[in-house]
């Protein structure tokens, strides 16, 4: 049996739950399910996001974790509006809120989480 028609859960760590869970449930709107006590638990679209609690943790450079949104513009701008400040990469042209037009026309903009996790939104060509 492969893994073709099972359902993905998405993964991230945290030192600071309290911090973690304010940041996933009121800033980005996420829907709290539990406190398990080795994670947090949080829904995404019908996709399982679980905050592992972890003592020691280096963020890595690069995103682990995204989401396909319709409208970028909106979703910067709104996410702005809470607090969220995108990020800004040398060598990568990109206009005033931070968003990237990557070579396939897809439309990328990154942020970290309090963990120092990177996460994206990117717009996919229609």
């Amino acid at each position: 049996m492969d893994l073709s028609e099972s359902t993905p859960i998405a993964l991230v760590a945290t030192t600071d739950p309290l911090r973690a869970r304010s940041f996933y449930e009121d800033v980005l709107g996420l829907r709290f399910v539990a406190d398990e006590g080795a994670a947090l638990v949080f829904d995404s679209e019908g996709t399982m996001l679980r905050i592992a609690q972890v003592e020691d943790f280096t963020p890595q450079p690069f995103t682990v974790l995204g989401w396909r949104v319709e409208d970028i513009e909106a979703t910067v701008r709104g996410l702005t509006e809470r607090g969220v400040a995108f990020e800004r990469y040398p060598g990568l042209e990109q206009d005033m809120l931070g968003v990237w037009q990557s070579p396939s026309g897809a439309r990328v903009a990154w942020f970290k989480d309090p963990a120092g996790n990177t996460l994206s939104l990117t717009q996919f060509e229609d």
